[in-house]
C-alpha cells in the first residue's frame, strides 16, 4: 500500500500507553516520514498533542484539535470554529440544573471550576494544566474578548449524564454535535467541523482523501476512516467503528497502528 498521508487518532488508537507512544511507533513512524506526512487528529487540545509531535519527530506537520475545530501548523492558526456565547450560556444553565461542571476550552486554555479525580485524570494523561476559576467568570470573559469554545466537556456522573444528553440534544442538536465519551461524560463540539472536513481543508491540489490511510477507535472517527482512502480500526475500537472501517488492526496496548504500519505500508 502505498500512501501520501497517514491520520491517526491519538487517544485508544496510536497512544500505547494513555499518554505515551511506543517505541515501536516511533521507529515505524520514521520509518514513514520521508515520504508520508504524518497528522495526528484528536479530541485533544493543542499543548496535549505537540508533545507527542515531538516524540514522533513530526513536528513540521500541522494538527488537528478539538476534532477539527482548530487545526494548527506550528504557531499558525489555519483555521478556527467555536462554540458562540449564547450557546454556551445555554448549556452552563442546564448543567448547573443538573449538578454537572464544565471543562470550557479554547486554543490552548483550559478552564475548571474545582479540582476532580476526572480532572486529575487529565491532567495526568494530557500533560497540560488547566486554570481554576468559576465559568460564569469564563464565559463573561470570553464575551469580551468575542471568542467561544473550541470544545466544552460535561462532567457528570453516569445517572446525571443520562438524565442532561437527551436535554442537550433536543435543544441544541441541530447547532452542536454531542458526543457521549464515556458514561460520566458528554463532549460539545461545533457541528459544521469534523475530523474529516479537517484533513480535507489540509489536502493540497495534488492529493485526495484516496491519498490518506486513517486510524482510529471511536464514534468521532467513523467518519474519517469510512473516507479515506484507506480506514483502519485498531482492534480495541467500537463494533460500529469495526464495521465500518476497511481492516482492523490489533488493540492500541499491543502497538495496532505500528503494527499495520509495519505489514501493510512499504516505502
Amino acid at each position: 500500500m502505498n500512501y501520501k498521508i497517514l491520520c491517526s487518532d491519538l487517544d485508544g488508537t496510536l497512544l500505547t500507553t494513555k499518554s505515551d507512544v511506543s517505541d515501536f511507533t516511533i521507529t515505524e513512524i520514521n520509518r514513514l516520514k520521508p515520504q508520508v506526512k504524518v497528522i495526528l487528529v484528536s479530541a485533544r487540545m493543542p499543548s496535549a498533542m505537540t508533545y507527542l509531535q515531538q516524540d514522533l519527530g513530526i513536528e513540521e506537520q500541522p494538527i488537528i484539535c478539538y476534532n477539527g475545530a482548530l487545526v494548527l501548523d506550528g504557531e499558525k492558526e489555519l483555521s478556527s470554529v467555536h462554540i458562540g456565547t449564547e450557546h454556551l450560556q445555554l448549556i452552563y444553565e442546564l448543567a448547573e440544573a443538573n449538578e454537572t461542571k464544565l471543562g470550557l476550552y479554547y486554543n490552548n486554555e483550559w478552564y475548571v471550576e474545582m479540582d476532580s479525580e476526572r480532572v486529575q485524570k487529565e491532567i495526568k494523561y494530557t500533560k497540560t494544566t488547566p486554570i481554576f476559576r468559576p465559568t460564569a467568570e469564563t464565559l463573561s470573559d470570553w464575551k469580551n474578548r468575542n471568542i467561544g469554545a473550541h470544545k466544552i466537556m460535561l462532567m457528570s456522573t453516569k445517572e446525571n449524564a443520562d438524565a442532561l444528553y437527551p436535554i442537550l440534544d433536543e435543544q441544541l442538536g441541530d447547532h452542536l454535535n454531542l458526543y457521549r465519551s464515556n458514561d460520566t461524560l458528554i463532549e460539545v463540539a461545533p457541528k459544521s467541523v469534523s475530523k474529516l472536513s479537517a484533513i480535507k481543508s489540509l489536502l493540497q491540489e495534488d492529493e485526495s482523501l484516496t491519498d490518506v490511510i486513517s486510524f482510529g477507535d471511536n464514534y468521532n472517527d467513523i467518519e474519517m476512516l469510512q473516507y479515506s482512502g484507506h480506514g483502519v480500526a485498531v482492534g480495541n475500537a467500537r463494533e460500529e467503528v469495526k464495521a465500518i472501517a476497511d481492516a482492523v488492526t490489533l488493540p492500541n496496548i499491543e502497538n495496532g497502528v505500528a503494527d499495520y504500519i509495519k505489514k501493510h505500508l512499504v516505502i
